[in-house]
């Protein structure tokens, strides 16, 4: 009995560096992002956010009956108190810059900031852009602790990322996962959107927190979900701190976004408009109409021409020429690359202010070009070479395109039309889509029959 128990206290004490080697390795695999999130929570701060929403008004106040015995309330008591909650992240310590979601602060009267050591001081708002869904405060207080920017074009899909903030009033929770796709856009949550896709858990509350990278570098600002129940599904979308950041100086130095205008209404191409505009590749944004008196019109760029680059970076779809002169500033000069007749062409525009002509909805593929002007009436255009529309049917493919009475059609499919015989000779070649170039109130536009 004792030569048995011995053995066992011998075989015993030989374990015990084995199993504390063990748990030494198993610590330092299980928990590598240990440090970094503990560096980088105080960087994340929680916001509460009370104000007033307009509550939809009743009939009956708007009843002279019911006016003759109540009178006439008070809009202050149309409305409704309420109180939210959500994320923000420290970007300056030394200013107290704050960065956040717009929609998180955007009718609040009183924001209050939650620092991670549980002081609670008052934030003001610097500015906010609805467009971008960002906003910026600020706090005056001591020993912050702000974050890192990264730079998240250098992200890749499968990189690992956390996500910190504070879902359904949790404050301080991190939450680990991969960059899943990248340049999301169309998803109709922002008029600008460039999202990061990524299945760290996102969900309610989370909204302006911070998205970072294995450095604890800030590399995103949570900002929407996809899920059924409003609670996450693994898909949820940050904004790159890139585009983040220009915002954010724009806000902090003029206290609103001046964005760029070119002066040009747009669409994606199409496989079947590279192959109507000769393209390899179906890439670029298509210039549907340039806008009389613009940039772009300044620049030379015509209904017609693909614009592939600028500033010597890509354009693979309209949308990303939209965000790409949302970002610039007014008065930039910008190198716009072209695609015009197979040539490629180089161009510069100095931007203008006010709001960037949103695109046109693409169209899609449909009958032969041959029928394509169905339900058009054309005639000699009087004093111009080219074909006048004088009538066009509503439910034509013509009309559905926006082809107007009263239109000077000047070329077809890239060729002149100086007749109308030569408008229905482009159309019968069978080509599709029709592309029309046409002269509308001095302004030269692109109908694309499909």
């Amino acid at each position: 009995m004792s030569t048995l128990l011995s053995r066992l206290l011998i075989a015993l004490v030989l374990a015990l560096p084995a199993s504390g080697l063990m748990a030494q390795e198993r610590s330092s695999v299980m928990s590598p992002l240990a440090p970094m999130i503990e560096r980088v929570m105080p960087g994340v701060v929680s916001i509460s956010v009370k104000g007033r929403l307009a509550q939809a008004e009743n009939p009956l106040l708007n009843d002279p009956f019911f006016r003759r015995f109540f009178g006439n309330l008070d809009p202050m008591q149309l409305q409704k108190e309420y109180e939210a909650a959500g994320s923000g992240v420290i970007v300056d310590a030394e200013k107290g810059y704050i960065l956040t979601n717009n929609h998180v602060v955007e009718n609040a009267d009183e924001i209050t900031i939650v620092l991670s050591d549980e002081r609670r001081t008052p934030a003001k708002m610097v500015g906010k852009d609805p467009a971008t869904d960002l906003a910026v405060l600020q706090v005056d207080a001591k020993d912050l602790q702000a974050l890192p920017l990264g730079n998240s074009d250098e992200l890749n899909v499968g990189d690992f990322v956390v996500a910190i903030g504070n879902p359904f009033g949790l404050r301080q929770t991190a939450t680990f996962g991969i960059v899943s796709a990248l340049g999301r856009t169309g998803l109709g949550i922002e008029p600008y959107e460039d999202f990061i896709q990524t299945d760290a858990s996102i969900n309610p509350g989370n909204s302006g927190g911070a998205l970072v990278d294995v450095n604890g570098d800030l590399i995103g600002i949570n900002s929407a979900i996809i899920g059924p129940s409003g609670g996450n599904v693994g898909i949820g979308f940050a904004i790159p701190i890139n585009m983040a950041e220009v915002v954010m100086r724009e806000l902090i130095e003029q206290g609103e976004v001046r964005r760029g205008r070119l002066g040009v209404s747009i669409e994606n191409v199409t496989p079947e408009l590279a192959s109507a505009l000769g393209l390899e590749q179906p890439d670029g944004a298509l210039v549907k109409e340039v806008t009389d008196g613009s940039p772009a019109q300044a620049a030379g760029i015509m209904p017609g021409d693909v614009i592939v680059s600028v500033d010597g970076e890509p354009i693979r779809k309209a949308a990303d020429l939209r965000l790409k002169m949302a970002l610039t500033r007014v008065g930039t000069d910008v190198r716009l690359t072209y695609v015009r007749n197979g040539e490629t062409r180089e161009a510069t525009a100095k931007l203008a202010g006010t709001q960037a002509v949103q695109a046109s909805g693409q169209s899609s593929a449909q009958p032969s070009a041959s029928t394509l002007l169905a339900g058009v009436s054309l005639e000699q255009a009087q004093g111009n070479s080219g074909a006048r529309v004088t009538a066009v049917s509503s439910g034509s493919p013509a009309g559905r395109a926006g082809l107007r009475v009263g239109d000077i059609i000047v070329s077809a499919n890239q060729k002149p039309a100086e007749t109308p015989e030569q408008v229905q000779s482009a159309a019968a070649e069978g080509k599709t889509p029709l592309l029309l170039q046409v002269k509308r109130d001095n302004t030269m536009v692109l109908i694309v029959i499909s």
